[in-house]
């Protein structure tokens, strides 16, 4: 018996359903450690696979998707013009969108001036059905490396 068949067998008859459920649910999203984000939302009560699905989509859709993109923004149009490689453009752009995500958030988790004198903000996680469930999606700028689509963790922005 492998470690999650035994991880699995220790959680009471719902928790493991529901741990069965994650871990379907993880790996039908393509996630490199389903069981350690399974373990995490089983053992945390942490709304991990909602936090996986936000996060997940921010490196092509918002980092990544500045590959191509350059001809599209005059400055970066006059630059390439002038002799500035594209490769290196497609850097820059990437490693300040990544910057960019990281800082909102960031700030998503650190509303520094909220005093209850004035409303603050939270991303919460709702069922299929639409509905709450009173979980926060919290700390992502703590992930967001970690799902990097290349498997460096972001390390070729800092190349």
């Amino acid at each position: 018996m492998d470690d999650q068949e035994i991880w699995l067998q220790q959680l009471p008859t719902g928790a493991r359903e529901r741990a069965r459920q994650l871990l379907g649910a993880f790996s039908q999203l393509g996630c490199g450690d389903h069981e350690g984000w399974a373990r995490s939302e089983i053992g945390e009560d942490i709304p991990q696979l909602a936090r996986y699905r936000f996060l997940r989509t921010l490196w092509p859709q918002v980092i990544d998707s500045w590959h191509d993109g350059m001809a599209n923004v005059p400055a970066a149009r006059r630059a390439l013009e002038a002799g500035a490689s594209q490769g290196d453009l497609a850097q820059l752009a990437r490693a300040v969108a990544y910057e960019t995500v990281f800082a909102m958030l960031y700030h998503l988790a650190a509303d520094e001036e909220a005093t209850g004198q004035f409303p603050s903000w939270v991303l919460a996680e709702i069922a299929p059905t639409g509905e709450p469930t009173g979980r926060h999606l919290d700390g992502l700028h703590e992930a967001l490396l970690t799902l990097d689509p290349s498997g460096r963790d972001g390390q070729d922005l800092r190349i």
